[in-house]
Order: structure tokens, then sequence, then C-alpha cells
């Protein structure tokens, strides 16, 4: 076994029926450094919450990622942390941690976070039953 099938990776946990969502973690996928994060479609159907220690609701309405240490971040604190996973994206996680910067990247994805129920969605959510977001 390699030194890195025995570390801990950071878990992403995302809509994967969500378009938008579904292009960004693409996008992470694609950078140097992803072989560190496992990403996780909170709405695939062999997904389980009570599994990944998450809530089912709050899984669904606000973006979670699993530090290494077995710890959550939500929200803009769980983009922080995939960026500083992400060579390409550490200048960006260190701006991110400023405090005028901070405010702003809450409130855009406190908006965010409301509005993205009513995102376009993968054809698959006609196939969703285990999302709060897949009943409109």
């Amino acid at each position: 076994m390699n030194n890195m099938e025995t570390e801990q990776k950071l878990k992403v946990y995302y809509d994967g029926l969500c378009v938008l969502c579904s292009k960004e973690m693409d996008h992470y996928k694609r950078q140097k450094g992803a072989e560190l994060i496992s990403f996780l479609d909170i709405c695939a159907k062999d997904f389980d919450a009570a599994k990944e220690g998450v809530d089912p609701i709050q899984v669904h309405k606000i973006m979670h990622v699993r530090r290494t240490d077995g710890g959550l971040a939500t929200r803009v604190d769980a983009f922080i942390e995939i960026w500083n996973v992400l060579p390409k994206y550490n200048r960006a996680a260190k701006i991110a941690k400023n405090p005028f910067v901070r405010k702003g990247l809450d409130f855009g994805y406190s908006m965010f976070a409301k509005v993205r129920p009513f995102l376009p969605r993968n054809k698959a959510a006609d196939d969703c039953k285990n999302s709060p977001y897949c009943i409109r």
C-alpha cells in the first residue's frame, strides 16, 4: 500500500443533480491535487448521510466537507478547505480568510444557497428520491 492510499482524503459532499454544482466539482476534479479529495454525490442512490455522519437535510441545503481530521466544514469554510488542497486555489483560500472578503463571500454563498433549488437540474433528477431538493 502506498502513502497516498493510507492518507485520509478530504471528502467533498456535493449535489450531482445541480448542473452548476456538478460543473464546479468537475472543474476541481481536473486540478492538480484533486487526487487528495474524494467527491461524493449526495444525490447518488448509494449515498448514505448517516454512514457519512452528516445531517441528511442540512447536507442538501449547504455545502459540506469532511476534513482529514474528521471535522466538518460548511458553507464558505468548505470551499476554503477545497482551495487549500488544490495548489491553483491556495491564494484564493488565503484571500477568502480576509474578514472584509469573507463577509462578501458569506453573503454571496447565503444568496446562492437560497436559489440553488431553482437552478437547472441534470436529467437524472427525475429518478431522485433521497434529496429534499428533488421535489419542487
